[in-house]
C-alpha cells in the first residue's frame, strides 16, 4: 500500500482534542508523557487553531475551544513504562485525581487523573 496518503511517521487514527487551554495542555503532556511537539498553527485573538504532538507511537492533535467547535471531555488510554511515577508526575503537574493506579481482572495496573483542559487520561502499564 502506498503511505504517502499520510504523513511519514503518523498513526492511522489520532485523538483529536477540543480543549479549554490548548497550550497548557500541551505543556502538561510534555511534562508528564514527555510529549514531543510537532506543530502548531495559531488563531486569531492567541487560539490555539490546530496543534499536534508526539507521544511514543501516537500523534495527538489539538485545538482550543472556539464557538463553532466548543471544548467537550474526553477520555485517552496510554501505555506508560510506570504507571506509578506518570501518576505522580500528572499530580505534580496538576491534574486532578480520578482513580489512583490500581490492578483489577485485568493484566494492566491502571489509574487516571484529569488536566485542566478536561481530558481524562487513563495510564496503565502491563504487569502479568
Amino acid at each position: 500500500m502506498n503511505a504517502s496518503y499520510k504523513p511519514e511517521r503518523y498513526n492511522s487514527v489520532s485523538p483529536y482534542l477540543v480543549v479549554n487551554g490548548a497550550s497548557a495542555t500541551i505543556d502538561f503532556l510534555k511534562q508528564v508523557f514527555d510529549a514531543v511537539e510537532l506543530r502548531r498553527f495559531p488563531g486569531d485573538g492567541g487560539r490555539l487553531m490546530h496543534a499536534e504532538v508526539r507521544i511514543d507511537d501516537t500523534v495527538i492533535m489539538l485545538a482550543d475551544r472556539a464557538p463553532e467547535w466548543p471544548a467537550r471531555p474526553s477520555d485517552v488510554h496510554i501505555y506508560v513504562a510506570d504507571v506509578d511515577v506518570t501518576y505522580r508526575r500528572a499530580l505534580q503537574a496538576g491534574a486532578t485525581s480520578v482513580q489512583e493506579p490500581v490492578q483489577k481482572q485485568d493484566t494492566d495496573k491502571r489509574g487516571a487523573i484529569k488536566d485542566a483542559g478536561g481530558t481524562t487520561w487513563w495510564i496503565a502499564t502491563k504487569v502479568g
